[in-house]
């Protein structure tokens, strides 16, 4: 065996021993989950709210506001993300005013969490006044998911081919009808992955939330924007830190952790099951 069918042999074996690593990692922390979390789960567990200092009662307060938030930072995160990885691909020039704003996009992706919920908390709480709430919370986790939005939006649009645009251009359609009738549908598929990328980071953030709108304990589910609301993972961080009975919280804890998985789960799934259904209606 010459050392190019070596070096290439090992490179495989190596691959594929860090695919299954990193399968069985997932599958260890799942399986850890629903062994200790999967007792608790019930119907009466999903639409009870806690009660009893949360050591009884259900989770369907912050399980309805993790929906509340997720939904509202999409709102407004989805045109604003999706319209600026427009602007970037087909309108900007290539300048050092655009390569900045690209530079600074992609480096706010790095940005830790925290860091945007001190951000939303000087802003949206503080400086507009909105005070701890729905409002604040969202409009944070928009903040932080639109980096990944924006440059997903962006490298979506760019990988529809050049051809599509000069037979559209042909044809005598105009600059914004071929982006809103040949562009635009060519990218879905790979706009909507980067849509659920982000909306799995924002089911799962804790350290924006809990200074912007996350409620320790309400009573009643975010009737307005301006509520405090409770979420699935700061009512698990309250649970596993803040508790006056942690032991006795303990398999509430791990029912939580496991409906936040399988509610992420579920968000994602049915978002690749969209493009999926998306690219095949394409392909007809």
């Amino acid at each position: 065996m010459d050392g190019r069918r070596f070096a290439d042999l090992m490179m495989t074996i190596f691959s594929w021993v860090a695919a299954l690593l990193l399968t069985g990692m997932v599958v260890a922390i799942i399986g850890f989950v629903v062994v200790r979390g999967y007792s608790v789960l019930s119907l009466d567990f999903l639409i009870e709210p806690p009660r009893d200092s949360m050591t009884r009662g259900g989770i369907m307060t912050p399980l309805v506001g993790t929906l509340q938030l997720v939904g509202t930072a999409m709102f407004f995160a989805i045109p604003v993300g999706v319209a600026t990885g427009l602007y970037f691909a087909e309108y900007a020039g290539d300048d050092m005013f655009t390569s900045i704003l690209r530079l600074a996009i992609r480096s706010l992706a790095g940005v830790p969490s925290v860091v945007f919920g001190l951000f939303g908390l000087s802003l949206f709480v503080i400086l507009l006044g909105f005070g701890p709430s729905l409002l604040a919370a969202a409009l944070t986790l928009a903040c932080l998911t639109l980096p990944l939005m924006v440059t997903a939006s962006e490298q979506a649009f760019l990988a529809v081919p050049k051809d599509y645009r000069d037979a559209s251009y042909a044809l005598g359609a105009s600059k914004w009808q071929t982006i809103r009738k040949v562009v635009l549908p060519a990218a879905a598929p790979t706009v909507i992955t980067g849509i659920i990328l982000s909306v799995g980071r924002v089911a799962g953030e804790t350290a924006p939330i809990m200074f912007t709108g996350a409620a320790f304990f309400a009573p009643h589910i975010a009737r307005s924007l301006f509520s405090e609301v409770m979420a699935l993972p700061y009512h698990i961080y309250v649970l596993a830190t803040a508790g006056t009975f942690i032991e006795e919280t303990r398999p509430i804890q791990y029912g939580t952790v496991l409906v936040l998985l399988l509610l992420v789960l579920g968000i994602c799934s049915g978002g690749i099951y969209m493009r999926s259904r998306l690219r095949r209606l394409m392909r007809r």
